[in-house]
């Protein structure tokens, strides 16, 4: 066990949790990581696409986006849906990703370098802690299937390479066989060879805890309902008792508004919900994953199953999941020609997203407390590189404000 230099909370077990409790535990902090589930199961981490996602290096708010979203409704037929319920609650935020739009040019910058180190990063760590079976570095696959599918893949990679994003046509086999899996009169596809994917993402979780606990570590199954600063040191008021620390880092996804906004921050996190379905034992068209454009599905290949994810659903974090898109997600990878049963299991969960689609990494002002939240669709690829970068922050190598959610 390394010298233990002050104790340190951090609240929330997911991918971003784990990967700030093993970066501090390495530094020789007393960490105590806390959650309300076990590990990686009680948020989007458990159920996420397992992609290194290394090309969205642009944050999603755009003005092309504001003129064209509709098309996307899922009363329409595609992945966006805000449910009525929600309207009031949604608008708010809307009206911030409105703003946001405009400002993506100077958004990119900040964002990118984070997410380009995404498989690098990930894969160093996986290394150091003897896990490196959980990736692999194949790249992934976008591909269209329609008439205009050549005229949408040059467009895509002229796209790429203005962002400094490396393409390739991709091999003519592949891309003939999802043509004729999918009965399509056309298909292309490019692929991302920067990308990367891990084989379960609950699997790297819990690697990255069994690692901080080996270096002194701890974890706790607990719901922290409150935090009070006391002197030097806070205090988690928790369903099971008080939790005390020097310092307490949040990371509790969609659940972390509530903690940091009795210190007077301003916390505009919306839930996407996301949604995966899984095929036991399915082939997959290539051992990477592909991003079946047309369709907005991302199918990856995983450990004994194919795991197939969609959708972005605003209806607030703890809302059921609703049923009818987990039967849409199989009936249209039937017709990508997957052997995929018409009933079956739908897992749905929320990623935590800021207006702006930038994270919030920082510290509450004049408090022990920092947060590391709002990774949008990207908390595995920047999971590891916003932990490093929370970690200098907090050991003063770094000062870092591009991420402050005084932003807001």
């Amino acid at each position: 066990m390394e010298r233990q230099i002050g104790s340190v909370a951090v609240v929330g077990a997911g991918v971003v949790g784990a990967s700030v409790a093993l970066a501090l535990a390495r530094e020789g902090h007393a960490v105590r990581l806390i959650d309300r589930a076990e590990p990686g199961t009680g948020g989007a981490s458990f159920g996420n696409a397992g992609h290194i996602a290394t090309e969205l290096v642009e944050p999603l708010p755009s003005p092309a986006l504001l003129t064209s979203f509709w098309r996307e409704l899922y009363a329409l037929g595609g992945p966006l849906d805000i449910r009525l319920g929600h309207v009031g609650a949604f608008l708010p935020w809307a009206l911030r990703f409105r703003r946001a739009a405009y400002r993506q040019k100077l958004h990119t910058p900040m964002l990118a370098p984070l997410v380009r180190a995404g498989a690098d990063t990930i894969e160093r760590w996986l290394s150091a802690i003897g896990r490196s079976d959980l990736l692999k570095r194949s790249g992934h696959y976008e591909i269209w299937l329609d008439e205009r599918a050549a005229e949408r893949a040059k467009s895509q990679a002229a796209a790429m390479t203005a962002l400094e994003i490396r393409t390739e046509n991709a091999e003519p086999e592949i891309v003939e066989t999802a043509r004729r899996l999918a009965n399509a009169s056309a298909a292309a596809g490019l692929w991302f060879p920067d990308c990367a994917h891990v084989l379960d993402p609950l699997e790297v979780v819990r690697a990255f805890v069994t690692a901080a606990i080996e270096h002194g570590a701890t974890f706790e199954k607990a719901t922290v309902n409150a935090m009070h600063v006391r002197g030097e040191g806070v205090e988690l008021a928790t369903d099971v008792g008080t939790i005390r620390a020097d310092r307490v880092v949040i990371c509790a996804g969609a659940w972390s508004a509530p903690l940091l906004t009795p210190f007077g921050l301003k916390v505009p996190l919306e839930a996407a919900r996301g949604s995966h379905v899984e095929i036991p034992g399915a082939a997959a068209l290539v051992d990477a994953p592909v991003l079946y454009s047309n369709e907005k599905i991302v199918a990856t290949p995983m450990t004994g199953r194919l795991r197939a994810t969609s959708y972005m659903e605003f209806a607030g974090a703890d809302a059921p999941p609703d049923p009818s898109k987990g039967r849409r997600l199989r009936e249209r990878l039937k017709k990508l020609g997957f052997d995929c049963p018409a009933d079956g299991p739908m897992w749905t969960g929320s990623r935590p997203v800021l207006p702006d689609y930038l994270p919030g990494i920082g510290r509450v002002p004049g408090a022990p407390i920092y947060y590391s939240i709002g990774h949008q669709h990207v908390g595995l690829t920047i999971a590891t590189p916003t932990a490093e970068l929370l970690t200098d922050i907090m050991a003063g190598r770094r000062a870092a404000r591009e991420f402050d959610l005084q932003r807001f």
